[in-house]
């Protein structure tokens, strides 16, 4: 399935738009007016960029000259600034009342089809980069590659594939017929320490970059068995233990404040969502040098959903509960020092609406250039990639989001990109 899944991302190739004539240039110059190349330490004035072959080759001071044949771009009035990246992304699917029906009819080739119109509107978005923690393998990786191999556009994607989950937990197929059940429930559903060696050792052979675990429950598992801590010390610790002797990371969906703390001292890298730390949690983030993924806009989205009677019950128990807390968990990790990168949960939320989680970080606290921060130089960094991307610099790709209007004045205006330079190249709406 996995290669007809390739055959069908290409043949969207044609289909999708056309990223502009960088696509046909070797050297590109661009004049940025205001030019926000290390968020954290404000703009530089009238810079000229130089880029070959999709990397930043120069950066200069002032306007230069240039030959009939290089491509220049004048942004002279404009606001550039690096390309965003989004740690926490499910581009294979979207919530919607049918998702649970449509899990019946749709193959992994539909989620891969899906995922690349998602992964378009990414981009639109101003997010050249994602980190994608929850999809079905063969969809997601054949994604992944289609888009680096420039078949459809897209964010470059780092993935997890599947989470890895105990049974009968967050991830693992709940709320089904027994029949429908033994279906659904994949290879990623552990028990034990072997068995959750196996899992990872599966996971990593399908292509994953990176390892995903669900600590605790999660909301929109219709299940009621709680949000607390779901694998035992002994099956995280042996997670993370055969990840690292395969070269991955391991990040944890958690929610409660026990799952986080037991997937942090065995050796978890990072936490998705966090909704229940504490002073204590904080303190652990930091003395484990734990990076949080706060993803705040899923939890205002779902909050949302507690009348809808298409949502099961327990998740809208969850949901009541859960989306009030988010905002204030940000604003406590915040001020407690814990390093925070962004992501969105988006897939929760709609493709190409994950700048809303911008709007949600400055109602915690945070400075618009702290947002911008997060979400460039905190997130390479959370993502492994600083020596590739996240600020705008000589020798990293050459993406960038321009602007009209200053992001350090009024955030929400990363809710509207003029257009994208993701490699040297230009995707406009």
């Amino acid at each position: 399935m996995k290669s007809f899944a390739k055959a069908c991302l290409g043949a969207l190739a044609g289909l999708a738009f056309v990223a502009g004539a960088g696509a046909q240039e070797t050297k590109t110059v661009i004049e940025a007016g205001y030019l926000l190349a290390q968020p954290g330490e404000g703009y530089l004035k009238n810079r000229t960029i130089t880029i070959e072959d999709g990397r930043i080759v120069r950066i200069e001071r002032g306007f230069k000259n240039q030959t009939d044949s290089t491509k220049v771009i004048n942004l002279r009035d404009a606001y550039v600034i690096p390309g965003l990246i989004d740690s926490h992304v499910h581009l294979t699917s979207e919530f919607s009342p049918t998702m649970r029906l449509n899990i019946l009819s749709d193959s992994e080739v539909d989620a891969a089809l899906d995922g690349a119109s998602h992964a378009k509107k990414t981009l639109l978005a101003g997010f050249t980069t994602v980190q994608d923690v929850g999809g079905a393998n063969e969809a997601i990786f054949s994604l992944r590659d289609a888009i680096r191999a420039g078949k459809v556009p897209g964010p470059r994607i780092r993935a997890s594939g599947a989470a890895i989950t105990p049974s009968g937990g967050h991830g693992d197929a709940n709320g089904f017929s027994p029949a429908l059940t033994k279906i659904f429930t994949g290879p990623n559903a552990c028990n034990g320490v072997d068995d959750c060696r196996r899992a990872v050792r599966e996971t990593i052979r399908s292509g994953a970059d990176v390892i995903k675990i669900t600590a605790t429950g999660g909301v929109l598992s219709n299940t009621r068995a709680g949000l607390e801590q779901q694998f035992f010390d002994d099956e995280i610790a042996a997670i993370v233990e055969t990840a690292e002797m395969m070269g991955r990371k391991v990040t944890a969906h958690a929610h409660g404040k026990g799952g986080i703390e037991a997937a942090l001292r065995n050796g978890v890298q990072s936490i998705e969502h966090g909704t229940y730390l504490d002073d204590e949690t904080i303190d652990l983030f930091k003395s484990t040098g734990g990076t949080l993924v706060p993803t705040v806009l899923a939890g205002v989205t779902v909050s949302g959903w507690t009348d809808q009677p298409w949502l099961p019950a327990p998740s809208r128990e969850k949901a009541a509960i859960i989306g009030p807390l988010m905002v204030d968990m940000m604003r406590r990790a915040r001020e407690g020092g814990v390093k925070i990168a962004f992501g969105t949960d988006t897939g929760v939320s709609k493709h190409g609406d994950n700048a809303e989680e911008f709007v949600l970080m400055v109602e915690a606290g945070f400075t618009p250039e702290e947002a911008i921060r997060a979400a460039t130089i905190v997130a390479a960094e959370h993502l492994e990639m600083s020596d590739q991307i996240g600020t705008i610099e000589e020798g990293k790709f050459a993406d960038m989001v321009v602007l009209e209007e200053d992001p350090l004045d009024d955030i929400s205006v990363l809710k509207s990109v003029g257009f994208v330079i993701k490699n040297g190249e230009e995707y406009r709406q």
